[in-house]
């Protein structure tokens, strides 16, 4: 049995002076489940991110077995993210033999840190 807290589909990161990342890296964790229903055998699955420039770059591709009915199948995939791509719209596209079978998105931000504010005049 395998549960999904925390699911976040939006990160944020904080920005230097130049407009980069200060701390480029984040583990996620994709998950992913399928279910055989009539899918009987051995199956590729791929996982392939696509950065806001439309640039296409492969994580991983494995092979399942699905037993049929209602049995099936957990991926749980760290993925140590970098956005390399600047911020913007991230895909995380999921194929089954080669063809698409759904998309996760994440939404980076990128924020300028906090200023000290001087206070109110007159202090």
């Amino acid at each position: 049995m395998a549960s999904a807290i925390r699911i976040v589909d939006r990160m944020y990161f904080l920005v230097d002076e130049e407009g980069e990342p200060v701390a480029p890296h984040n583990v996620l964790t994709l998950f992913v489940n399928l279910k055989s229903d009539q899918a009987r055998g051995s199956y590729d699955v791929a996982v392939e991110l696509e950065r806001p420039s439309g640039e296409r770059v492969p994580v991983i591709k494995s092979n399942v077995l699905l037993e049929g009915e209602e049995r099936g199948v957990n991926i749980l995939l760290p993925v140590d993210f970098q956005p390399e791509g600047g911020a913007g719209l991230y895909w995380f596209d999921i194929l089954f033999d080669s063809q698409p079978l759904t998309r996760i998105p994440l939404r980076v931000v990128y924020q300028s840190p906090p200023t000290v504010g001087q206070g109110p005049q007159g202090e």
